[in-house]
């Protein structure tokens, strides 16, 4: 039985760490305002004045993250995921949902099973980055016929391949509309537009936009009908998605499958843990029983990855 002091300890953590989380989350999003600009005789002395809550939490975790460093939760993966958020914040927020499920767990199991919900709030936040990658990937691959139309149409109104892409932007839903806006964006600071589409391709990981970008490049140094050119780009776009679209559900059945294997084994061992708990509590209680879990977890590992490789189709 847990004391009741433990109980309210563990509340008060709880409610001041979910506190914590509405005091960075919901902080409204001025910008810093240096001291030359509100005081221009003033010497500068390298001082800020911001209205952030919760700032010098976020600040101390850029000075450790950078604002635009690589990585898992970087800049570059937050925003390949859609997700606005500074990677200063959402590391902050990563920190303290690990302390509102490690404490959880202490309450719960003690020490050891504190340390394993702790590692679930990063694991989360992992999958969160990696399913909206794959769906903003994924959606920007089926949008990118209608932006070929769209683009082609333009072109034969008479517009440049900048004009043109800038009104498909305003045209087309996200993620295809943000990441025009960006090429457009960097097409005014001075960046060729077959390079930023490249880099969009590269990003997105769309085979069929790279090609887009060589398309134009070409165009632009040999000349010619690029509406046309657009046009036979746009058909080999859409064959291929309709083939990719045959061969996603000709593969969903074995990837279906390939879920139902991998959890059956983690759902029985719940199941019987309830069940029964002194059935499963033998392998914990022994050497042999410890080294049977490690083996077993070994040959998940591999046979998960092996399923893998087999249902996952490259085009």
């Amino acid at each position: 039985m847990v004391p009741d002091y433990v109980l309210l300890v563990g509340a008060a953590a709880i409610l001041v760490a979910v506190l914590l989380v509405l005091f960075v989350s919901l902080r409204p999003s001025y910008q810093d305002i240096d001291v030359s600009r509100r005081r221009p005789s003033a010497p500068d002395t390298g001082t800020q004045v911001t209205a952030k809550p919760g700032g010098a939490t976020v600040s101390a975790a850029e000075r450790r993250a950078g604002r635009a460093g690589g990585g898992i939760f970087g800049l570059e993966a937050l925003n390949d995921a859609g997700i606005t958020s500074k990677p200063s914040e959402f590391s902050v927020l990563i920190l303290i949902g690990s302390l509102v499920t490690g404490l959880m767990g202490f309450l719960l199991h003690g020490f050891i099973l504190a340390v394993v919900f702790a590692f679930l709030s990063p694991l989360a936040a992992l999958l969160i980055v990696k399913v909206r990658t794959g769906r903003r990937r994924t959606a920007f691959g089926n949008q990118l016929s209608d932006m070929l139309l769209a683009l082609s149409g333009s072109l034969r109104a008479g517009h440049g391949i900048t004009q043109s892409l800038q009104s498909a932007s305003l045209e087309m839903p996200a993620p295809m509309s943000q990441e025009l806006a960006r090429i457009v964006n960097e097409n005014r600071v001075g960046r060729p537009v077959s390079e930023s589409m490249a880099d969009v391709g590269r990003r997105m990981q769309c085979e069929d936009f790279e090609w887009l970008s060589q398309a134009i490049e070409i165009n632009r140094e040999v000349g010619g009908d690029l509406a046309g050119v657009l046009d036979h780009v746009g058909e080999t776009v859409r064959e291929r998605a309709q083939i990719k679209g045959q061969v996603r559900a000709l593969a969903a059945e074995g990837k279906f499958s390939a879920y139902i294997l991998i959890a059956l084994p983690f759902v029985v061992a719940g199941f019987l843990n309830i069940a029964n708990p002194g059935y499963m509590a033998v392998l914990t209680q022994s050497l042999l029983g410890w080294v049977f879990i490690v083996l077993g977890v070994i040959m998940m590992a591999i046979g998960s990855f092996w399923i893998s490789r087999m249902v996952k189709i490259e085009f």
